[in-house]
């Protein structure tokens, strides 16, 4: 085994050994596990708001995509990102903190209905199921290439070792890996590109890069790929705000403000760490311009281009960014299908009708205690069985998801972002409203992805939520005396007793 085989094991073996070790944080609670007890201080939030966001896509994405089509395609990824984790920390950090929620589907439930809440559970949790297999696919795939591994069997053992250390300790779990993932990582990045650009001087690589790669053509110009540029920055910026990941750290923090001041804090790093990784993009276009696999280009500068230690942090960030996105989903996914869809719309239910028929005047007298903390807590834990083994099939069958991830995620962005967005900010939004503009958005997109011409690629992703916008507006209005809106519960903050047992 090679010397970066060898510190590469370290770092996955240091990631599962203290992902275990928080184990003994959770102390049986469910609450504690999803939200670490919505207890975590600024540095940690923040960290792990960062972690999320300098995904595979933001650092070898982003090296791949400016290589391959010039700075913007590969820099809109980190872009995008950051400027979600800004619009998140202005407008629904605080507000969504405020009210003791313990998934994002919680919101969807109280503001509007159960009804409202099932159909978002399951787009969120469907989504979210193929960006876990496609950090799984992306993970497994760099390690089967430095341990000279089969793919499958490499896939499998990270999958396993991400499942095992994600259902031990949650979301401390997700917080002790990813610090040991990030700061290294960025610190390889940032190394790498300052070696490089000491060593050889930027004029050395300056004469490789095309004029149109650094120019604003991506942004402005169809013909150079403007349309899909704009359309992958505001899917990330906007439509990443309903992302299960995000708001699980949102919800962790100790407080509002806290909340709000990690999203700034993750926003920034993200922008500087993916700077760097689209300029070790460029450095590419010189070192190996004719490289077989583009998406080798930033596994093969770590390697063979900068001294070693900064191309173990490199390697180990771009596993571990796989590892973090993956455990994040993992948590969010089981979660949501254990609270959402089996505690509230399947357990409650059933229990509330034992309950009417053995009390002969029809009152639920155990209705609020139904689930109890620790029985949250083996539900969630249960559910991230079917979502890994979902996983692991995925990236097997399909190990590049690719249009599949990207369609999953703007169905989402088309029909949940609004309602979450009016259902803040608008006290008119109501259910109907919320119902609408979730199918009619999301409904469209899909219409879309099949019958627009391909020289208008990119606006399939951005009309959708416009349209969306307009419906909820419209039927809200329509329907205000027959469905009462109930814009009060953004102010109301509930007892940990009615959040864990479901009623709020």
């Amino acid at each position: 085994m090679t010397g970066m085989g060898i510190g590469l094991l370290v770092f996955i073996l240091m990631f599962l050994v203290l992902g275990i070790g928080m184990y003994f944080l959770v102390q049986g609670s469910g609450k504690r596990y999803i939200i670490a007890g919505k207890s975590l201080p600024f540095f940690l939030v923040g960290s792990m708001l960062l972690a999320q966001s300098l995904d595979a896509n933001a650092t070898m994405g982003n090296s791949t995509g400016v290589f391959t089509g010039g700075f913007w395609a590969g820099f809109q990824f980190p872009l995008g990102l950051a400027l979600c984790l800004f619009v998140t920390g202005m407008f629904y950090a605080k507000p969504l903190n405020r009210m003791n929620l313990l998934t994002l589907p919680d919101f969807y439930f109280r503001r509007y209905n159960w009804l409202t809440e099932i159909i978002v559970s399951l787009l969120m949790a469907f989504s979210f199921a193929i960006l876990v297999a496609g950090n799984f696919a992306g993970s497994a795939w760099i390690v089967s290439i430095i341990f000279n591994m089969d793919y499958t069997w490499a896939l499998i053992l990270i999958a396993l070792f991400i499942f095992i250390y994600t259902v031990a300790g949650g979301l401390y779990s997700c917080a002790a890996t990813d610090i040991v993932q990030i700061y290294p990582a960025i610190l390889g990045f940032v190394g790498a590109f300052i070696y490089m650009l000491y060593y050889y001087g930027w004029s050395y690589f300056s004469a490789a890069i095309p004029a149109n790669y650094m120019d604003l053509s991506g942004l402005t110009s169809a013909s150079n790929g403007a349309l899909l540029n704009w359309a992958g920055i505001l899917a990330l910026g906007l439509g990443d705000v309903v992302a299960l990941d995000f708001m699980e750290r949102v919800f962790a923090a100790k407080t509002p403000e806290i909340a709000k001041k990690s999203c700034y804090y993750g926003a920034g790093g993200t922008l500087v760490a993916g700077i760097v990784c689209s300029f070790i993009g460029l450095m590419g276009l010189t070192l190996f311009p004719d490289i077989a696999d583009p998406r080798m280009i930033l596994p093969t500068i770590a390697q063979e281009s900068v001294p070693f230690i900064f191309g173990l942090f490199i390697l180990g960030g771009i596993i571990g960014a796989g590892a973090s996105t993956a455990d994040g989903g993992i948590l969010g996914v089981s979660a949501v299908l254990g609270r959402n869809i089996l505690q509230r719309n399947i357990l409650r239910p059933l229990a509330r009708r034992r309950d009417e028929l053995q009390n002969q005047n029809g009152e639920s007298s155990e209705e609020a205690k139904v689930i109890s903390d620790r029985k949250l807590l083996v539900i969630s834990r249960a559910m991230a069985i079917p979502v890994v083994a979902f996983a692991i099939f995925l990236a097997i069958v399909k190990p590049e998801p690719g249009m599949l991830l990207v369609l999953a995620f703007d169905v989402v962005f088309a029909g949940c972002l609004v309602p979450l967005t009016l259902g803040i900010y608008w006290k008119k939004a109501n259910t109907p409203g919320a119902l609408a503009a979730i199918i009619i958005g999301s409904g469209l997109r899909l219409i879309l992805f099949y019958k627009i011409p391909e020289s208008l690629a990119g606006l399939d992703t951005m009309i959708p939520p416009v349209v969306s916008l307009i419906v909820m507006v419209v039927v809200s209005l329509m329907t205000q005396e027959s469905f009462p809106p109930k814009h009060e519960v953004i102010d109301q903050v509930p007892d940990d007793a009615d959040v864990i047992s479901g009623i709020a």
